[in-house]
């Protein structure tokens, strides 16, 4: 025996009729607070700022790295040039 019950409800019609709790009004506070921290966040970002936090040792932090990037890239001019 098979039996199909189609209802027809919103979604807060049915969440209250399974005893769900309502999340909308703490979505939205979350929602509000995080606009609000991301908003004071980029405020507060300017240039000095951002380089500190991605260098933290400074733009002399970076010269291991750059020699590194360089001596690929002259690796793979020299055997581009040889093909």
């Amino acid at each position: 025996m098979k039996i199909t019950v189609n209802l027809e409800c919103t979604p807060e019609e049915a969440r209250a009729f399974l005893g769900l709790p309502d999340l909308k009004p703490m979505q939205e506070a979350l929602l509000t607070q995080l606009q609000e921290r991301l908003t004071a966040g980029l405020q507060a970002a300017d240039a000095d700022m951002l380089i500190r936090n991605w260098l933290p040792t400074g733009v002399p932090g970076m010269e291991p790295l750059m020699k590194a990037m360089f001596t690929q890239f002259e690796a793979f001019l020299g055997r581009e040039a040889r093909k």
